[in-house]
């Protein structure tokens, strides 16, 4: 049978398995299938093992509706400690290789396991061609946007994967199941992208709410904690250092020369199990 991992970062849960191992094709429909919280395991998505011949190790990154990310900042938290903890290595520095790039993670090791992973995340670009957006090539710095007919001002950017930040005076107040979802498939994101809502608190602290793209509202985004950060910096509103306050946690930011993001933040395993032969069986 196949074998998997279940883990946290903040409250947002991975299922990690082995590209080599899985005895089902990971199509859309499967991932889904696998997701789904009454019919399957459960969980925020799957991160999916596979070799890398430009890093130490390669990763592949599913949301729960069946898409695949480019990159996930609680994602490579957990893969990390997946990595050590299960003996892939026993290096506490080495390399991932995602669709959104090279990543480099530097493991803290306590009683042979990982407790804190520090992933070096690269740089931030505003520049809309990158992330992408709709439009003539520019910084999408607080920009105006119509959203359901509500004028919103978004700093829109990339960390490997598209963000879209609104800053607010009153975060309890964001209708994030409404503006959310609009603002992940407004037509100014062709790719469509991972939406923040941020309230800033002091010069080192801001709260967020997240509606990620592909999973919706979840507890915790490790890239949205960047992204936000970095759209901070950029404003002027915080320093370089950064604590980002999620729902399920707070993640620290560190925003250095030219954008460049390093992220610092716990995961925790949850359960190793497998699936039965009868669940396989549906997912062929």
């Amino acid at each position: 049978m196949s074998r998997f991992v279940k883990a946290h970062a903040l409250g947002n849960d991975y299922l990690v398995v082995e590209s080599q191992a899985l005895p089902f094709p990971l199509t859309p429909e499967a991932i889904r299938r696998i997701c789904d919280r009454h019919l399957g395991v459960g969980s925020d998505g799957i991160l999916v093992h596979v070799t890398s011949h430009r890093a130490d190790f390669g990763l592949r990154i599913y949301n729960p509706d069946g898409s695949e990310a480019e990159k996930s900042g609680n994602g490579l938290r957990i893969f990390a400690k997946y990595l050590y903890d299960h003996g892939f290595t026993r290096s506490t520095h080495f390399t991932v290789e995602t669709p959104g790039g090279i990543v480099t993670c530097a493991l803290e090791v306590a009683g042979g396991r990982v407790t804190q992973v520090t992933v070096d995340m690269g740089e931030a670009s505003f520049w809309s061609p990158r992330i992408p957006m709709v439009g003539p090539p520019r910084e999408v710095v607080d920009e105006p946007v119509e959203v359901e007919g509500e004028a919103l001002r978004i700093t829109a950017l990339t960390v490997g994967n598209p963000h879209c930040v609104v800053f607010v005076e009153d975060l309890e107040g964001v209708d994030l199941r409404w503006l959310g979802p609009a603002l992940e498939r407004h037509p100014a994101f062709p790719q469509r992208t991972n939406v923040q809502f941020a309230q800033v608190v002091g010069r080192d602290e801001v709260r967020i709410r997240i509606w990620e793209r592909g999973a919706g509202e979840t507890l915790a985004s490790g890239s949205s904690a960047c992204a936000v950060a970095a759209a901070c910096v950029r404003l002027g509103l915080t320093g370089p250092d950064v604590a980002v306050e999620m729902p399920g946690g707070t993640l620290r930011i560190h925003v250095g020369e030219s954008f460049f993001l390093r992220m610092t933040g716990p995961a925790t395993e949850v359960y190793r199990g497998e699936f039965s032969a009868e669940f396989v069986e549906a997912l062929r």
